[in-house]
């Protein structure tokens, strides 16, 4: 049984009642130590932290020094980063020799990235424990590293296990796999759980996420429909669904589903971010700069997404003729941690949007005489190429470009077919038509689609082309 699944019980109910109605009272909450753990987890899940942490204040007031509630405390200070409070509270723990107490302490040494202590303290644990206690055991070892992201020690401790024919290893394995980049392993797992779980949130999530990372697109946006179908508040579900329609182009309807998710989630600058792209892709660049400003007002200092935040700035600014407010967002990328050589590419296109054609030249000069350039950003710049009129140019790189990067390239084909059907070499229009499909199908929907019937699938293309030239 799922904690979801668990919290929609009528045993859960009841405990849940049970402890409300005792609220409402106002007299003291005299009540067992594991169901008032339950009530704090089904309230943390439902984001309502105040109401747990109240009843995570209330147990240890009944059984101070207990594990439950200061472990609940625990994690509470782990995801606000404050390791200080997490020791304070582990050192208020009475049972030093609780399970419990050894695998939080471990948890605050893997948030500090200290990987190799926390493995001594399971491992000296194991060698303590009997025989019938060790598949238990390495089990819990494997879904803390699971949790916090440490798959590879996931993995190690899971292949120590026996294989087991129950959901919850199911799930550490699915989960294991999604962390180690299997995601055709990880989605057939969580395909399994949903046919004994059929209206698992948590599981349909997983599929949509294990597809959407596969490139699966449209089969991730279908299982976010069904989490949406059993919970239409769902913010995981909202989210997967956004992102799927935004990688299938289909903007106006990803804004949507934005939208709706960050009613739920107003601060995360990933939704912002990307709901700031559909607005750029659908020309509404005002809109656009309003949501990636807001970003940058709610990302943290050290935000993975800062520096795409600020390039997106800098192409929004460009297409609205700013090129002095363009290069200032992607000069504050300068000192960061980011690809310094995408961003140059941005601010030539930048210069090459705005008609200073000499510095755009000079920027991707050196880009393309560098011999680190990896192949991603000279396409970079030859789409920027294209995008500015540039057409015989792009056309004239692209040629040189296939020849660098040799015949298993898979992308590229698309951008190349739409130079040769500007320039009319229809024989050559073609042939890479021909071969962008073949290798890359998804880029050859997102790049050539619009020379196309509305949903002519890109496995048609060439046949359509081949009859509509012939006419």
């Amino acid at each position: 049984m799922t904690d979801t699944e668990y919290f929609e019980s009528e045993e859960f109910r009841d405990i849940l009642k049970e402890y409300e109605e005792k609220v409402l009272m106002g007299g003291p909450v005299f009540m067992d130590l594991d169901d008032m753990a339950d009530v704090a987890d089904y309230y943390h899940m439902n984001g309502q932290v105040g109401k747990a942490m109240d009843i995570v204040e209330r147990a240890l007031k009944l059984y101070p020094g207990s594990t439950p509630p200061l472990v609940y405390k625990i994690h509470n200070a782990l995801d606000n980063n404050n390791i200080k409070e997490a020791y304070r509270l582990l050192k208020m723990i009475d049972d030093k020799d609780d399970l419990e107490f050894l695998f939080v302490k471990a948890e605050i040494l893997i948030v500090q990235d200290r990987i190799a202590e926390a493995e001594r303290l399971f491992r000296e644990r194991f060698a303590q424990i009997t025989p019938e206690e060790h598949q238990d055991y390495i089990v819990d070892v494997a879904n803390i590293y699971s949790t916090y992201n440490v798959h590879d020690k996931a993995m190690e401790w899971s292949a120590r296990a026996l294989p087991e024919d129950t959901d919850d290893f199911r799930e550490l394995m699915a989960r294991t796999m999604y962390g180690l980049g299997k995601y055709e392993e990880s989605e057939r797992m969580f395909n399994e759980l949903i046919d004994h779980h059929p209206y698992s949130i948590d599981y349909w999530n997983a599929i949509a996420s294990a597809q959407y990372m596969k490139g699966d697109y449209s089969a991730a946006i279908s299982s976010s429909e069904y989490a949406i179908a059993i919970d239409p508040d769902n913010a995981e579900a909202l989210l997967a669904k956004a992102n799927g329609l935004q990688r299938m182009e289909n903007h106006e309807e990803a804004i949507k589903y934005f939208e709706r998710y960050l009613e739920k989630t107003p601060d995360d600058e990933f939704a912002l971010l990307n709901m700031g792209v559909c607005l750029i892709n659908l020309g509404k660049l005002y809109e656009a700069t309003t949501r990636l400003h807001r970003a940058l007002d709610v990302a943290d200092k050290d935000s993975p997404y800062l520096a795409e935040i600020y390039q997106e700035l800098g192409f929004a600014y460009s297409e609205l003729h700013q090129p002095k407010t363009a290069l200032y967002y992607l000069e504050k990328t300068d000192q960061m941690d980011c690809d310094h050589t995408e961003i140059a590419v941005v601010k030539g296109h930048v210069y090459l949007a705005n008609g200073d054609i000499n510095k755009a030249e000079e920027i991707f000069r050196r880009i393309i005489e560098d011999p680190e350039t990896p192949p991603r950003a000279l396409l970079r710049i030859m789409v920027s190429l294209y995008d500015n009129k540039y057409i015989h140019a792009a056309y004239k790189m692209f040629g040189r470009y296939f020849d660098i990067v040799g015949k298993d390239c898979t992308e590229g084909y698309s951008y190349m077919a739409l130079c040769c059907w500007d320039l009319q070499r229809h024989e050559e229009f073609l042939e890479y038509l021909n071969t962008a499909v073949e290798r890359n199908p998804q880029e050859a929907r997102l790049v050539l689609s619009p020379l196309f019937p509305q949903g002519t699938a890109p496995e048609d293309y060439y046949h359509y082309m081949k009859e509509y030239l012939k006419s």
